[in-house]
């Protein structure tokens, strides 16, 4: 990816979190109580926020001269998995499916993808020409 999109996209997400959170906690209080997923959707948008900020990390890494091909799975994974980890959790608060549940590791699994290829991505130095 060019210089600049992973901060792009880390910003971006940072904000859907913040949005996102905000009205579960405002907008859906009320139906998140009634099917007790009040937890459940607090933990989406927790971790949907720290995916957000390890893509600010992706993004600076990225930047730094840091062109290690690490670099853009950790982004990949962090975006992907946390589509996929928060996006289970906050339909599941959202409609009370239980099966949705079961897609949630897969996209935790991702998300430690994420990491371990940020901590390659950070103890390589690629030098460019």
């Amino acid at each position: 990816m060019k210089d600049g999109t992973w901060l792009q996209v880390g910003a971006v997400w940072g904000f859907l979190a913040v949005t996102t959170g905000a009205f579960g906690a405002h907008g859906l209080k009320d139906r998140l109580a009634e099917l007790n997923q009040t937890a459940n959707f607090h933990t989406a948008a927790q971790y949907h926020m720290y995916c957000a900020l390890a893509l600010l990390v992706v993004g600076l890494l990225a930047q730094s001269g840091r062109s290690h091909p690490a670099v853009n799975v950790a982004g990949w994974a962090f975006l992907i998995g946390s589509v996929i980890f928060s996006g289970s959790l906050y339909l599941l608060a959202v409609t009370g499916l239980r099966w949705l549940g079961g897609i949630t590791p897969i996209g935790g699994a991702a998300i430690l993808v994420g990491w371990a290829a940020l901590a390659v991505a950070a103890a390589t130095r690629t030098v460019e020409p």
